[in-house]
């Protein structure tokens, strides 16, 4: 299987965003590190938060058949870094994210706009409704 590192990215970016993570931002770091190709990196409100984004990630990147990441960070849950290789995931507490401040640290990146990549798969009906809607289905 050919690694599409823009597919890893939106997987990514789709789990923490259905995980309603915060300020979710991509840098395409391939062209000032060898690092690797992008960085995803969001905010969470509490460890435990930090923790399900992450295990959403992981659970939705070996669904589509990437290999299982390299993590750091989980137990304490402040700054949990997941290595897929070509794409990494850097989710921060609030705190640790203002302070550490990877964006400004890799400035030379570009900013990626990830409505490029292909669209997000379409919300089921449930996916779509508000809590209260919800209540009425039987």
């Amino acid at each position: 299987m050919t690694i599409n590192p823009q597919v890893m990215v939106q997987v990514a970016v789709e789990a923490a965003e259905d995980k309603k993570a915060i300020d979710i931002i991509v840098l395409n770091i391939g062209g000032v590190s060898i690092v690797a190709d992008y960085f995803v990196i969001c905010s969470s409100r509490s460890p435990v938060h930090a923790r399900s984004i992450a295990e959403a990630i992981e659970e939705n990147m070996l669904k589509r058949g990437f290999d299982r990441a390299r993590k750091e960070g989980l137990q304490a849950g402040r700054w949990i870094l997941l290595d897929f290789g070509s794409v990494v995931a850097h989710i921060f507490h609030e705190e640790e994210r203002r302070f550490y401040n990877l964006e400004h640290l890799w400035g030379d990146a570009e900013v990626v706009d990830c409505s490029k990549f292909e669209p997000r798969r379409p919300k089921t009906m449930a996916e779509k409704m508000t809590p209260k809607e919800a209540d009425y289905i039987i």
